[in-house]
């Protein structure tokens, strides 16, 4: 469903932009692999494994908030097949 404030482009750069200057130093460590879902306006955010609980909590506070959804330490929420590359490292062997 389409947010009514943004477009899902525009919730991927704000999400993008914040977790890079705000978040990132904070949840990267310890965190690999769990889901994190950000409010792109406020900045406040959701860290767990379980994505249907981090949405309930995010959306708790901020009821119709724009989230953007990513999976720490991964260049995607999901996969559909293939295997995990960790962001910044070469997918080819040396």
């Amino acid at each position: 469903m389409a947010h009514p404030r943004y477009t899902k482009e525009e919730i991927a750069q704000r999400g993008k932009e914040r977790y890079e200057r705000e978040i990132r130093s904070k949840v990267e460590d310890g965190n690999k692999g769990k889901i994190l879902l950000i409010d792109v306006e406020t900045g406040d955010y959701e860290i767990d494994d379980d994505q249907l609980a981090a949405a309930q909590r995010a959306l708790a506070k901020h009821p119709g908030a724009a989230l953007y959804g990513m999976r720490n330490g991964y260049p995607a929420l999901g996969k559909i097949r293939g295997g995990w590359g960790q962001i910044g490292q070469s997918s080819q062997a040396g």
